[in-house]
């Protein structure tokens, strides 16, 4: 056995064997870095690779799903302010949390938006190279026939006194007449060479199916992102009449959910009122009291002198379109008309006032704010019956949602309506600051005004009248413009287009080989179905078929 020297050379030790590289110190290789350690551009490549792979696709696509549930569970600010609102009053521990988490504008907050752009990035790191790979396959030709023919699972043969060249020019012919694709060019095939076989492929177009299936999926994330960059969604309440209306200026939103890259320039210039708004009614069965059938008769312009004023009739799932820009009838309600006056006799607060739907049977809550009244402002809140009953226990409810009886129910309050003096909510009223007017002949029971159209009714203390007028409806509409729609659109369609393609078009290859042998010219045929489960074997006998039928013609 031959004992290694001891003697250590220049770096402490000599090479164990004859040309053996003394190691870098600390295990370092001799680009100085660690075994496994990656430079920049190396660790860029693998995170890369990391973020285009279809299992990190999947993953963002539930992730993206599962930060979309607040958003369907917990009311958006964006969306519907008021809903919004009322929700946060009624769940005053809740709120602060939500609020931080931006759980009240999902779709805005800034880990939504991170999760969507690294979904996007990841989809089309996928898609783009198989496209290469899709595109190649489009083009390609047949493979050259393989060396045994008759080892495939579904072929045939035949023995012919024909000349090879005479057999292989007539499966040409036949093969051409049922649309494959013939391998034009020859050359070496598993050892062999191809001038002794004939290739032919169908069903080709599953690679542009495949191709246009993915390109349809890019098409589809760009225009919706178009429209999320773009495009805008609001909400305003529309009341019905001449005398109100609607000009799309950011102004007269209620709710206003524009795109990171909106601009108000983008906003098409129209105005329209809604001349009468018909609801059909069921009058009997368990649904009595619901609406079946909306319908808004409104007038719009897009010219300033509106000397463009057209008609239309606004129905659910059939949006007003002007220009760029959609309208939607989403929902509607009652608008009571009250006439506020103050102890001095001068009108303090008039018009239709909405009250917010609380049920299916558009029993409303209201509030009226007569912040101009003197000497003190006076402040209403209360309820709106569109049918009003005493139901069997002797408690005031309404028959159904139209308004066949109405009645208003509201208390009062007086003082200082904004003790804040900052914005408020026109559909609540602060008594934090006011004092609520108790019933003259009973001085520990509050006020309770229960009127009908018509009737006016004096309050206590010289604070002034309050009249119910008439009844108005009303119409919540949603204002959206989506850039990418059409692109959206068209990219669905084009995905379906592709899928059902790659699905039902059925790739299948055939190969006819034709050999002088001893006794005569033998003749191979084979197929093979690429997708599997086809009846390739009925393709072989109805070739070889055709191939002895023409020869005896």
């Amino acid at each position: 056995m031959t004992q290694r020297s001891s003697v250590t050379g220049p770096e402490g030790r000599i090479p164990d064997f004859p040309g053996e590289e003394s190691p870098e110190p600390d295990g370092q290789g001799p680009d100085g870095r660690r075994p496994g350690e990656l430079n920049l551009r190396e660790m860029l490549r693998w995170a890369w690779r990391q973020l285009t792979s279809m299992r990190t696709a999947l993953v963002l696509l539930l992730l993206l799903a599962l930060a979309a549930v607040p958003g369907s569970l917990i009311p958006q600010s964006g969306v519907d302010s008021l809903k919004t609102s009322r929700w946060q009053d009624a769940h005053t521990t809740l709120t602060p949390i939500y609020r931080k988490l931006g759980l009240f504008d999902v779709y805005s907050t800034p880990w939504f938006g991170a999760i969507y752009v690294l979904l996007m990035i990841s989809l089309i790191g996928c898609i783009l190279p198989r496209l290469r790979v899709y595109w190649r396959g489009l083009r390609a030709q047949p493979p050259a026939a393989p060396r045994h023919l008759l080892r495939l699972p579904d072929s045939s043969s035949y023995t012919t006194a024909e000349e090879p060249e005479a057999v292989l020019a007539r499966a040409r012919t036949l093969l051409k007449k049922q649309r494959y694709r013939i391998r034009a060019s020859t050359g070496p095939a598993t050892g062999e060479t191809a001038d002794d076989a004939v290739s032919g492929e169908r069903g080709f177009l599953r690679e542009a199916g495949n191709l246009v299936f993915h390109l349809s999926i890019i098409l589809v994330l760009v225009g919706f992102a178009m429209g999320s960059l773009l495009g805008y969604k609001g909400g305003v309440i529309v009341v019905v009449g001449k005398d109100a209306g609607f000009t799309n200026t950011l102004s007269q939103y209620d709710d206003f959910d524009p795109g990171s890259l909106f601009s108000e320039s983008r906003m098409d210039p129209f105005t329209f009122n809604i001349d009468d708004f018909k609801v059909s009614w069921i009058n009997s069965g368990p649904k009595r009291g619901m609406a079946k059938g909306f319908k808004s008769e409104l007038t719009y312009c897009q010219k300033a002198d509106c000397s463009d004023a057209t008609k239309y009739d606004l129905r659910v799932n059939h949006p007003l379109k002007i220009g760029g820009t959609e309208v939607f009838l989403i929902g509607h309600g009652y608008a009571p008309v009250i006439t506020v006056r103050d102890g001095q006799g001068n009108v303090a607060y008039s018009g239709p006032t909405v009250f917010l739907p609380q049920n299916q049977t558009f029993f409303s809550f209201g509030v009226v704010k007569a912040s101009a009244a003197k000497p003190e402002q006076i402040g209403l809140q209360g309820v709106f019956y569109p049918t009003f009953i005493m139901d069997d226990d002797g408690n005031p409810a309404t028959l159904m949602g139209n308004d066949l009886n109405p009645l208003i129910s509201m208390h009062v309050y007086a003082g200082d309506l904004n003790p804040t003096g900052g914005p408020q909510s026109v559909y609540a009223l602060d008594t934090s600051a006011a004092k609520q007017v108790m019933n003259p002949d009973n001085p520990k029971q509050p006020l309770r005004l229960d009127m009908k159209p018509g009737q006016t009714v004096a309050l206590p203390n010289g604070l002034g009248s309050v009249t119910f007028d008439s009844v108005v409806r009303w119409n919540r509409l949603q204002i959206s413009q989506s850039p990418g729609k059409d692109l959206a659109l068209i990219g669905v369609v084009l995905c379906l287009v592709g899928l059902l393609g790659s699905l039902f078009i059925r790739p299948r290859r055939v190969w006819v080989r034709a050999r002088r042998g001893e006794g005569g010219t033998l003749v191979e045929v084979a197929a093979l179905d690429r997708s599997g489960g086809g009846d390739t074997a009925a393709v072989v006998r109805s070739l070889v078929e055709a191939l002895q039928k023409e020869k005896q013609s």
